[in-house]
């Protein structure tokens, strides 16, 4: 039987994750594995609470306590680390524990397990339910990833990653920085299944459109290379286009791109391997909830 552990990052929604916990339990009631969860909190500043209605099916549940906020990338990075170098296992599937990633769609994912063995599965993000504003900037972030590195990169944290895949991304920098873009960047052969965006539970979605740029600008800088070798061509081709016309406004998209650019430049720093290779010496606690 195989053992699945999901992973979830939280910090402070304590409500959202003991409804996910609860509808995860009955989610799965029926399939032929034996499934974990573990919790990592990330410094959370409130008390912590979980309500469990039931927890029949499910074989562990613990909450990992961090002891310094790292935000929600790193906590699914260290909990990856957590899980490949202390807990015997054969998949992991990291979810948002706020009710946007629908337990139901781990039926599928074990649907598609029986059919490609050892193979990494996205969920596809075929429908959002955000406002009109949010799914705008959604879509332009989908664009400019695609424009500057030539990956179309559909799909966020909600995965089913076999031990081979966990063990490549816990090897790689770059997962220190941005989930999506080390997971593009080791495996060429993904495996997709449509996942439709759920309602969060309770409360607004902490993505803000700052927070949505960061994310675009930290996925780009996994393939900062090609962005590079794009934006030179860029400027060469405009600076040629605009010769005869050079102005103040003209001149505006090759600022932009250098903002780009620089701003790419910095959160590459973030792929730190020392500090990724000593995540683990910032748990602080694990609480057995089962």
């Amino acid at each position: 039987m195989k053992k699945i552990y999901i992973l979830i990052p939280i910090y402070n929604d304590w409500e959202s994750v003991s409804k996910l916990i609860n509808e995860i339990n009955f989610c799965i009631k029926d399939l032929e594995a034996e499934f974990s969860i573990i919790v990592v909190n990330d410094a959370s500043n409130t008390q912590q609470k979980i309500n469990l209605e039931n927890a029949d099916h499910l074989k562990n549940i613990k909450i990992i306590n961090m002891k310094e906020n790292r935000g929600h990338g790193r906590c699914i990075a260290t909990g990856l680390k957590y899980i490949h170098e202390k807990i015997d296992y054969d998949y992991v599937i990291p979810m948002d524990g706020d009710g946007e990633d629908r337990p139901e769609e781990i039926i599928e994912f074990m649907n598609l397990i029986k059919k490609f063995t050892n193979k990494p599965i996205v969920g596809k993000r075929v429908k959002r339910t955000e406002k009109l504003i949010f799914r705008i900037c959604y879509e332009l972030h989908k664009l400019i990833t695609l424009t500057f590195t030539g990956k179309s990169i559909k799909f966020g944290n909600y995965t089913c990653l076999p031990k081979s895949t966990v063990e490549k991304m816990i090897n790689e920098k770059a997962t220190w920085n941005s989930f999506s873009g080390s997971l593009i960047k080791i495996e060429k052969d993904l495996i997709e299944t449509p996942s439709i965006r759920g309602e969060r539970y309770f409360g607004p979605s902490k993505m803000s459109f700052f927070n949505l740029l960061k994310h675009s600008l930290s996925i780009i800088s996994v393939f900062r290379k090609t962005v590079l070798i794009r934006s030179a061509l860029f400027i060469i081709v405009y600076i040629l286009l605009i010769k005869s016309n050079a102005s103040i406004l003209t001149s505006i998209p090759l600022l932009l791109l250098l903002v780009m650019i620089y701003s790419i430049s910095s959160l590459a720093l973030r792929e730190n391997m020392d500090e990724f290779d000593k995540a683990l010496s910032n748990i602080d606690n694990i609480d057995t909830i089962k």
